[in-house]
């Protein structure tokens, strides 16, 4: 990032907005707000930017973000799979239908996720606590020395 641009990102940003961006983006990058999906997220694009980067999302979530909190729409334009954005697209208004499901975020790895049911007995069984420690060897006693 070069200084001339972090300066006039400052100017018409304002120093919050580009600390914000700095750590959470990793980048203070400024450009026209596209839309915001359902979720709360905000779609930015810049065409100033370098190639295949001018398109990005800045997430509803500040600590805690996900890629699969992009709503599928509009991950197809942030790809460059569409031109358009979702709310623009005739195709994908036609595409949208009464029986879709909203989309959720991916909660594996999480409380809240898949875990199997498990009828097989764990093959170790912890009971040390109840056995007394084996002693595999023994002193020498002073009889047998002196033979």
């Amino acid at each position: 990032m070069s200084l001339a641009r972090t300066i006039n990102y400052i100017r018409k940003e304002g120093i919050k907005k580009f600390w914000r961006d700095l750590n959470y983006i990793g980048d203070a990058k400024s450009g026209r707000l596209v839309g915001v999906d359902r979720n709360g997220n905000k779609y930015y694009e810049n065409h100033n930017e370098l190639n295949l980067r001018h398109r990005w999302v800045d997430y509803a979530a500040d600590n805690e973000f996900n890629a699969s909190q992009v709503d599928p729409l509009w991950h197809s334009w942030l790809h460059h799979i569409r031109q358009l954005p979702p709310h623009e697209d005739p195709g994908i208004q036609k595409m949208t239908q009464s029986w879709m499901t909203t989309p959720r975020e991916n909660i594996t790895g999480t409380r809240g996720g898949f875990k199997t049911y498990n009828t097989v007995k764990p093959k170790t069984v912890r009971h040390h606590n109840t056995t007394p420690p084996v002693r595999y060897w023994k002193r020498a006693t002073t009889n047998l020395l002196m033979i």
